[in-house]
């Protein structure tokens, strides 16, 4: 019984034992948790100063690598060299590693950016990029030589005047095309499916910067094409809209995005916003914070439900693409044509002390459902590829010969209801009419316009 008692009472004493020692135990465990846990983040930290202590001494090493290097070649070369154009190829060659839209601009270059972006140039009117190496078309700028002489997008340029473009720069290539009004230009163009490479002689001359153009295509059915994003792009759009709407109340609009470039972020914003309600029109993401941008479409649109047609192409890029996006992912409009040119990226443009500046990719864009179309494009919602307009039959004779009622003899002439003779459905300009003829892809999105807008009023 003592025994028993002895039992029960230590029964419990040992219990409280066990607790005592799994308590402190539970103690330790947690001491010497937090304890690995701070070793951790100190070796973590120690390894990250290292790290970048390590980074900033490879830094340093090849930095006196290319003085020592420089210093040599200012001492040794066979011929004395320039410097300043010396480390300037040498930025421009570290800047070209990266990625082909990041560069050093000198200070004309810089200069010549501004003009382009505020006013106008003398040149012969493309948009230049590097692709493997090549200096290739983004896009041709409308209405200038080289887009009426048909340089279109992803052409090759392969010698400027008899000179290889191997191993130069966009801007190396855009100083040499620009030049005074009035003297000619040959480029050396190679363009997918072609055996052998072809010249264009061109003549220089203004690019006007005036970036958007518009017309009437039947009353109530406007068009505007958009050449590029320029600081006062939006301000032409909305006066261009206000004149059509004076014409003819505005039921539908054809806007037209193809073999524009792109150009400023912030107008193709405010484009977009023209265009939308509310939601997301764009946001980037870049390695820093300050990088990561947001816009939103505010209330103040025009055209609110109106139908929308957007023609693209491959020489649509960049500021147009993010138009394109916004308004394809709200379903605000239909896109026509064929795939964008793809370049998602964001760059900035920094300054520098002595007048040049730095353009460097800093951020990606992406669309409203948070696509980037980085090297993917934008994929219309309705394929139509460009036809030629020497291969296509005149918009009034695509019964191709066959007769119709109204061309047969002594034909009755349609009366309406109330005894008066019943106006064409479709009553087209002779001079719009043309445009049609020449242009499958506008041509498309007229027909497709038509469909929305007679839908739209209920005769479906």
């Amino acid at each position: 019984m003592a025994g028993c008692l002895a039992t029960e009472i230590a029964g419990p004493a040992a219990v409280a034992s066990g607790l005592y020692l799994h308590m402190n135990t539970n103690r330790y465990i947690a001491l010497l948790l937090v304890g690995c846990l701070s070793l951790f983040l100190w070796i973590s930290s120690a390894a990250a100063e290292e790290t970048e202590s390590r980074q900033e001494e490879i830094t340093y090493r090849y930095l006196e690598t290319f003085a020592n290097v420089l210093s040599i070649l200012q001492e040794n070369y066979v011929e004395e060299i320039d410097t300043k154009e010396i480390i300037e190829g040498a930025i421009n060659g570290l800047l070209l590693s990266l990625d082909p839209h990041s560069t050093y601009l000198k200070p004309e270059l810089y200069q010549e950016f501004r003009d382009e972006t505020n006013g106008s140039f003398t040149g012969i009117g493309l948009k230049i990029t590097l692709s493997d190496g090549v200096i290739t078309v983004i896009a041709p700028i409308a209405d200038t030589p080289a887009d009426k002489a048909g340089i279109k997008a992803h052409d090759q340029i392969l010698k400027i005047d008899g000179i290889s473009t191997k191993g130069k720069t966009p801007y190396d290539a855009v100083k040499i095309l620009r030049g005074q009004q009035g003297t000619e230009v040959t480029i050396t163009v190679y363009r997918e499916g072609w055996e052998y490479p072809k010249d264009f002689t061109l003549l220089r001359s203004e690019i006007p910067m005036e970036s958007v153009k518009s017309m009437e295509l039947k009353p109530g059915i406007g068009y505007l094409r958009v050449t590029s994003f320029q600081r006062s792009t939006t301000s032409e759009l909305k006066r261009h809209l206000k004149e059509l709407q004076q014409k003819n109340r505005l039921t539908g609009l054809v806007l037209d995005l193809r073999n524009n470039p792109g150009g400023l972020l912030e107008q193709a914003v405010s484009v977009s916003d023209l265009f939308l309600e509310s939601g997301l029109i764009v946001y980037t993401r870049g390695r820093k914070p300050e990088q990561d941008l947001t816009f939103n479409a505010q209330p103040d649109n025009f055209l609110p439900g109106s139908p929308l047609v957007v023609l693209i192409n491959e020489g649509t890029a960049s500021a147009s693409e993010i138009v394109a996006g916004a308004l394809q992912d709200h379903h605000r409009g239909v896109i026509v044509g064929t795939k964008s040119f793809g370049k998602g990226s964001v760059q900035s443009i920094i300054p520098l002390n002595d007048g040049a500046a730095l353009k460097m990719t800093t951020a990606q864009y992406y669309t409203p459902s948070g696509r980037s179309i980085q090297a993917t494009g934008i994929i219309p919602d309705v394929e139509a590829e460009a036809t030629d307009a020497q291969d296509q039959a005149p918009a009034d004779d695509a019964h191709n010969g066959r007769p119709r009622e109204a061309d047969l003899d002594n034909h009755l002439t349609n009366q309406s209801a109330n005894g008066t003779t019943a106006a064409p459905a479709d009553e087209l300009s002779a001079e719009i009419r043309e445009q049609l003829a020449g242009d499958s892809q506008l041509r498309t999105a007229y027909d497709i316009l038509k469909s929305l807008v007679l839908y739209a009023n209920g005769r479906n």
